[in-house]
């Protein structure tokens, strides 16, 4: 951990001994004496400094890669409250009263919120329907073509035919071809996700909850939630589930979602001026993204909730309701299946279960929570591979895996269609004339049996290596589908047992003459199993799965499933992948849903050399010289440098805005004083009324000497507490109120300060320490697949330039795969590339991380 240097190396730093003990001033606001001045603000002070806080965000705006200081947000959203009520009291107020057109305003003001949750859940419920539509018409042109209508899928082509029908016709009468053209139309499809992702928006690719749930809590990423984004994220995300690879696009939905959200929003200046009104929106959107995506309104809200929001208060619940609402409305209008379904795998059952199927039912649970442990870690690890020798080759990558994916998908009828269709097929009764290629007869089903357990290996394997690749892609549908093809396969076994041994006591509840066993109910709870296991959530994909069938008397064998999934999946480890990616990602994010035990005062963990600034006197030039030599992101104001009496905290960017503006404006010489405490003339101020705004027109300009005061740039209230507070409290405090950072003051003396990321180092260091793993082994075996790849790549180069030569066409330049330890450090000092544009490293920020975190 990198630690800040002292303003002045030779101050005298406070000793800590044992005789600290907590008091009552263990959490302090240092809020001083109010006058009678202060809380009578004229309208000129307030409109000035309104002004100069809105040209402040303006600049924050564009710092990316910083946390937002939620405390600061609120006071910020106060003072444009008071602006804004005091620039519109002249014009709306007529004869002494309230006019029409004040009332008509509040009222607008007041439904601006419903307008905007409106207007966003109706794009993405159109959104929705497009990707539907395109998604299963790209997905079934790799398999033939419809001969009436070119642009119509197999099931509009074939309206009303249970198995097939003339018009659609395959693209050859020759198997081989056909295997030939679809793993041609599967390699375009890749590159083209791929090279869109790559040259126009590299946040595009992934899945985008581990970014998004960052985002919420505050985490700025400039361009994850654009406009560019949203609309490569809306291209390429059916150009990569048609290509076949293992991802899907439920989890991406909750991107695009929260995409259109961030750019709809921004045309309403309520929510562009506000971070904490724009993560209700936020929350909202993923809400709806989940919503369309299921199907499953309730379920969505349940998901934002669980999953995606740390700060979720009954108002933001009830918008993320009606947004969901809205969406899932505009789906069903839209009906792009033609049939009132809002998903294609949804499904109604009639029939109940028996108490003797909940053994296999536990089965499934144990599944789901293995499955999940299992993706993730190696999943993680494939992450640390690409990351490290495949960051340069994000489109060789997509599309070789989309080459991989078609020849070993092809021969097998469940992993040769798409995921959604699989899972259709799968979750189906076997009565009612439904049928795929025989997986009702009672003659194959021990052929069926292996099919389907050659598809959940094959395609669990595929997930670990195509999740994480440079197009949009998600983990939902593809752990689904692995879910459904495993618990079909024990449905089919049971139904064996049952039909070997019809008169066993073990079955003496099913009724004669009545079918006993539903293999697709069993499917249905596998796809519940393993969604549970790759995200470790609980509530929300119960109520997706019962909205899913509407059937109530699924609810306990769901809950039953789940329950023992999330148990068998927390033994191996907390978090689900979403987490994990934040933790592999380095993201500054404390989970709410985390609990630790550390036993140690904040004082272990605080940074004690500190960049600070005395309250008076210190020059111009000092200042711009300490800004120049470090990139913090604020320093804490103290009396002096000797005694540290700490007074209060200025950001980077309120310091840099004032000292060009002084530079600018007062034409201040660079050994003009600054001074961070008010000027005897006029009394001090306080956050409510104009922290952290400033103006200028008390700055006394003389030939000899500038005085610059700036006191009112700084927040006189910094949130600070006492040495020996547990850490696990400082880190509650981080999570419940959302600053930026936590000063440390022992008896009103600055003693360290403590951020985010200084209590995630601490909480990975204890971890590493707990959990100790051999990390050159890894690497070990890294470097020895990247040697058996770059071989496998020359010799495949050598073979495509012998072709080139015999067909006299120019050679090109051979393939140049270079391994990063053999390069030195270049690959480790980019902290991010185009195409990986999320990741970014923890300890690499902190470089640039300032004292305010």
């Amino acid at each position: 951990m990198n630690r800040r240097s002292s303003f002045n190396s030779a101050s005298r730093q406070p000793t800590r001994t044992g005789s600290y003990t907590p008091s009552i001033r263990s959490l302090t606001r240092r809020v001083p004496t109010l006058s009678s001045a202060e809380q009578g603000n004229d309208e000129a002070t307030t409109s000035a400094d309104h002004a100069i806080n809105e040209e402040i965000e303006e600049i924050k705006r564009y710092e990316d890669f910083t946390t937002i200081d939620w405390v600061q947000d609120a006071a910020r959203e106060q003072l444009r409250r008071k602006a804004r009520r005091q620039e519109k009291a002249g014009f709306f107020e007529r004869e002494g009263g309230i006019g029409w057109r004040r009332k008509l305003w509040d009222s607008y003001d007041a439904g601006q919120a419903w307008i905007v949750v409106t207007i966003v859940g109706s794009a993405i419920g159109l959104n929705a329907a497009f990707l539907n539509i395109v998604t299963e018409w790209l997905s079934d042109i790799k398999l033939g073509h419809c001969t009436t209508a070119f642009y119509l899928n197999e099931n509009f082509c074939c309206w009303g035919a249970e198995n097939g029908c003339p018009e659609w016709k395959r693209w050859s009468g020759f198997w081989l071809w056909n295997y030939i053209l679809y793993i041609l139309f599967a390699t375009i499809f890749a590159f083209t996700s791929a090279r869109l992702v790559k040259s126009f928006a590299p946040y595009a690719a992934g899945s985008g909850i581990s970014e998004i749930k960052c985002i919420i809590a505050g985490f700025v990423m400039k361009g994850f939630l654009s406009a560019m984004t949203l609309l490569i994220k809306s291209i390429g995300l059916p150009l990569a589930i048609a290509s076949g690879l293992s991802v899907g696009k439920e989890g991406p939905s909750v991107h695009y979602a929260v995409c259109t959200g961030n750019v709809i929003s921004r045309f309403f200046d309520k929510y562009r001026r506000n971070a904490a009104k724009t993560r209700e929106i936020l929350s909202a959107s993923a809400a709806a993204g989940v919503a369309v995506a299921f199907g499953s309104p309730i379920g969505g809200v349940l998901f934002s909730l669980e999953e995606m929001s740390n700060y979720f208060p009954l108002k933001t619940m009830w918008r993320s309701y009606f947004c969901a609402l809205v969406a899932t409305a505009v789906l069903a209008a839209m009906n792009p299946f033609r049939t009132g379904q809002l998903v294609m795998f949804q499904v109604k059952y009639d029939r109940s279960w028996h108490f003797f199927e909940i053994l296999f039912y536990l089965i499934i649970g144990v599944f789901g929570g293995l499955y999940g442990a299992f993706v993730i870690k190696w999943n993680l690890r494939v992450q640390a591979f690409r990351k490290k020798y495949l960051k340069s080759y994000p489109i060789l990558e997509a599309t070789l895996l989309a080459v991989i994916t078609a020849i070993i998908c092809y021969p097998n009828m469940f992993l040769r269609i798409d995921m959604t269709e699989s899972m259709e097929i799968l979750f189906l009764e076997c009565e009612g004339g439904h049928d795929y290629d025989e997986l009702c007869d009672r003659k194959n089903r021990w052929r069926m049996i292996f099919s389907l357990a050659i598809a959940t290996i094959i395609r669990t394997l595929l997930v670990i290596i195509s999740y994480g690749c440079k197009v949009p892609a998600g983990i939902f549908v593809p752990s689904m589908a692995i879910g459904a093809s495993f618990g079909r396969m024990v449905g089919i076994f049971v139904q064996h047992l049952h039909e070997s041994f019809p008169s066993s006591a073990f079955f003496a509840a099913c009724q004669p003459d009545v079918p006993c066993i539903t293999p697709g109910t069993y499917a249905f709870l596998g796809a519940a199993a393993a969604l549970s296991g790759i995200m470790h959530i609980t509530v929300s994909v119960v109520v997706i799965m019962f909205e899913l069938t509407g059937a109530l008397t699924y609810i306990l064998p769901t809950m039953i499933v789940v329950g023992v999934t999330k148990a068998v999946s927390e033994r191996f480890g907390k978090g689900g992948i979403a987490d994990r990616a934040i933790w592999f990602n380095g993201f500054p994010f404390l989970d709410n849903k985390e609990e630790h035990t550390f036993g140690v005062p904040v004082s272990q963990v605080m940074t004690s050399n500190v960049v600070i600034l005395p309250a008076t006197g210190l020059e111009l030039r000092n200042v711009e010289r300490i800004m120049a030599e470090n990139k913090y992101q604020g320093y804490p104001i103290v009396e002096d440098v000797g005694s540290k009496i700490l007074l209060g905290y200025i950001g980077r960017t309120e310091l840099r805005y004032a000292v060009d503006k002084a530079k600018r404006e007062q034409l201040a010489p660079a050994h003009a004083k600054c001074y961070f405490t008010p000027s005897p003339s006029r009394p001090p101020t306080t956050p409510s009324s104009s922290m952290p705004a400033v103006t200028f027109d008390t700055i006394a300009a003389t030939s000899a000497q500038m005085r610059l005061d700036l006191s009112r740039f700084i927040d006189s209230t910094p949130l600070s507490v006492h040495p020996r507070l547990p850490l696990e409290t400082v880190m509650e405090l981080f999570k419940k109120m959302g600053p930026r950072v936590i000063l440390i003051e022992y008896r009103g003396r600055l003693t360290g300060l403590v951020t985010v990321k200084d209590c995630l180092k601490y909480q990975f260091k204890v971890e590493a320490q707990e959990n100790p793993r051999d990390e050159h082994a890894l690497d070990e075996g890294q470097e020895r697949v990247w040697s058996v790849m770059k071989r496998v790549a020359f010799w495949f180069d050598g073979r495509l330039n012998d072709i080139r030569t015999k067909l006299r066409i120019d050679r090109h330049q051979g393939i140049e795969l270079v391994s990063p330890t053999s390069q030195g450090s270049s690959l480790e000092r980019s902290r991010y590339s185009s195409d990986d544009g999320t990741s970014v490293e923890l300890e690499n920020r902190a470089e640039r991380e300032s004292a305010g975190g």
